[in-house]
């Protein structure tokens, strides 16, 4: 059986039983089984693989940075920072058609599966007394809430893309940039445009206003501007926000054990092991070799695999922990051009998936058309791929 056909019939496997609801991790887990029995590795090297990639260092960081973020975030909503966020900004704005925009940014700060549902009422009270299309109103919240995948280090997707390419996670973030940009771009091309100035009224911004967008923000500044790992800059944040907030012992261990996530840990561990069996088992230099013997160009694999798995299962560690490993053995990916482009790719699929909740939620919400939703998400891709494969270009040229 060649190697493509034995990747392939596993990539089958990861699809089908994502399809089905399983979790990520158990079907990494036995995806990396299966790919360990199709190329007949014996008991011992699948342990020696399984071994590798619990003890790397990579991987502990991983869990590390993961648990803290879902620590973080429980802070912050439980102690009402969040919403004093919320709060303060939409007292500055004096535009509604930046307050709509804002809702589902502003909530989008913190990862939360369906989060879209959260800000839809604020977008629909927001555009009271303005005609607006009810799928207007759903792409607003749809686009404005996801530029932060591509950048904002709490998200698992881009630190998972980090621990497995080995780029540093600031490269990646700023590599990712122009991607969110264009999200940005696109939501007010085709969701804010045509609308017309909404005039509101303005309130200064109060001292703990002010005081509510610290903690995000030492995070940021600490991993792009200071280079600190994300697990320490989370960590020392973490601490500052138990002082401020007076927790008590009981509240922190409460708080940890919250953190802690089985699931999470089970998805780390699987997609490492996944990525350890393909080296162990000589996947990777097999499919490297196909590809060159056959003469297929890198930059169609590296859009196809992660679209069609983002597509798929509307997971953004889906097609990172799928694909990705798959990817990095191939020739002409190692420069950051490439990873970023195919994150590009994976996630437009995401962005498309007709399993993204929430594309399903904000639709259901707004009562909206799926087409009107469509067409505008559907140019809203194309930007972001123009804008990558400018990228992936210039990189590729100059490195």
């Amino acid at each position: 059986m060649s190697d493509i056909l034995r990747i392939a019939v596993v990539l089958v496997i990861i699809v089908l039983l994502l399809k089905r609801k399983w979790g990520l991790g158990p079907v990494m887990a036995l995806s990396s089984a299966v790919l360990a029995l199709l190329y007949l590795l014996s008991p011992s090297e699948y342990l020696k693989a399984l071994y590798t990639a619990t003890t790397d260092r990579t991987t502990i960081n991983f869990v590390a940075a993961l648990t803290l973020i879902r620590i973080f975030e429980n802070v912050m909503r439980k102690s009402g920072t969040m919403q004093k966020m919320m709060d303060s900004f939409r007292g500055m704005v004096m535009d509604r058609r930046v307050l709509m925009a804002s809702m589902p940014a502003l909530i989008g700060l913190l990862p939360s599966m369906g989060g879209a549902l959260f800000s839809a009422p604020m977008v629909d009270e927001a555009s009271k007394d303005i005609r607006i299309s009810a799928e207007k109103k759903a792409f607003i919240n749809y686009m404005f809430r996801h530029p932060w995948e591509f950048i904002l280090p709490l998200y698992p997707g881009v630190i998972l893309t980090a621990a497995i390419t080995s780029y540093p996670l600031r490269d990646l973030m700023l590599a990712n940039l122009p991607y969110a940009l264009c999200l940005l771009i696109a939501g007010s091309l085709w969701g804010l445009r045509g609308i017309g100035r909404q005039k509101e009224g303005f309130r200064k911004m109060s001292k703990s206003g002010f005081l509510s967008f610290v903690p995000l923000g030492a995070i940021v500044i600490m991993v792009i501007a200071l280079h600190l790992d994300l697990s320490v800059s989370l960590a020392v944040v973490i601490a500052g926000l138990y002082l401020a907030l007076r927790y008590s012992p009981r509240g922190i261990l409460e708080s940890l054990k919250e953190g802690i996530s089985w699931d999470i840990i089970m998805i780390i561990i699987g997609v490492m092991t996944f990525k350890a069996v393909l080296g162990f088992s000589g996947a990777i230099t097999g499919i490297s070799a196909f590809f060159t013997e056959k003469g297929i160009p890198v930059l169609p694999v590296l859009f196809i695999l992660p679209f069609t798995y983002g597509l798929l299962t509307g997971l953004t560690v889906g097609f990172v922990g799928g694909t990705f490993p798959i990817l990095l053995g191939l020739e002409n990916t190692h420069h950051i051009g490439a990873v970023s482009f195919a994150f590009a790719s994976g996630y437009t699929g995401v962005l498309l998936s007709p399993v993204h909740l929430c594309l399903v939620l904000t639709r259901e919400y707004f009562k909206a058309e799926m087409a009107g939703v469509y067409k505008k998400t559907v140019m809203a891709c194309m930007l972001i791929m123009a804008a990558a494969l400018m990228e992936y270009l210039i990189i590729g040229h100059y490195r």
